[in-house]
């Protein structure tokens, strides 16, 4: 959980489920509301964080290896931790953010079969044992959601490469390893349902999950009795 006045949110799922498109409407719905937000997302959310960016999606990295590309996701969230997500938290603001320490578990954990505990002990250092407040799962299909991201063309997906090359990160996963990182988040989700909540967004359009998203996120603001920057605002 975090420390400061303000309050973590971040938004998880497998690929070609809309965390980032959900991540701005809600910003946009919550500054309507009167909540000072930061949004903050995976890779490349800090000029660092871009340079590390590059590295890791460059098709030139093909031989990288797993374990590799992990710790440059790793050095990407700490860098985003230190520099955009704690001072957020310090100021008072409301923090969402697209992808956090579960994609690791997810992706590098499970879908890549890395030993859990050692990405779990090495994001530990990277996020200062951060955690989020709130998590919203965005639960798709493994095929569906293979299918949208490949539609979107897609070249951005934190933690879910591989080092391969032959076309962008999500077309060169086998369907079997999209299904382990979605067990995987229905695993995290039964385990910690004080933190998770989950909308299956199969079926749904992208306004029908933006209801559902800004209802849950408004009970929880409202229950932990998190003020509005301007109480006057209204949507």
């Amino acid at each position: 959980m975090s420390s400061g006045p303000g309050v973590f949110i971040s938004f998880e799922g497998p690929d070609g489920g809309g965390k980032s498109t959900q991540v701005r409407l809600l910003a946009c719905a919550l500054a309507r509301l009167g909540y000072d937000c930061v949004c903050s997302f995976e890779p490349g959310g800090t000029p660092i964080g871009r340079r590390i960016r590059e590295i890791v999606l460059d098709t030139k990295t093909c031989g990288m290896h797993g374990v590799t590309e992990f710790l440059l996701y790793a050095a990407d969230r700490a860098q985003d931790v230190h520099e955009v997500i704690i001072p957020a938290i310090d100021e008072g603001k409301v923090v969402l953010a697209d992808r956090f320490v579960d994609s690791s578990l997810a992706y590098q954990g499970h879908g890549l079969c890395m030993d859990i505990q050692s990405v779990r002990a090495v994001n530990e250092i990277a996020t200062g044992g951060l955690r989020p407040d709130l998590t919203v799962l965005l639960d798709i299909d493994a095929a569906l959601g293979v299918a949208r991201a490949r539609g979107r063309g897609k070249g951005r997906s934190s933690d879910s490469g591989d080092g391969n090359c032959g076309g962008d990160r999500i077309e060169i996963r086998m369907l079997e390893f999209h299904e382990r990182v979605r067990a995987a988040y229905h695993e995290m989700a039964e385990r910690e349902p004080a933190r998770f909540r989950r909308i299956d967004v199969t079926e749904k359009s992208i306004e029908q999950v933006h209801q559902e998203v800004l209802a849950i996120v408004s009970r929880f603001l409202e229950k932990r009795g998190f003020g509005k920057v301007n109480s006057n605002a209204h949507s």
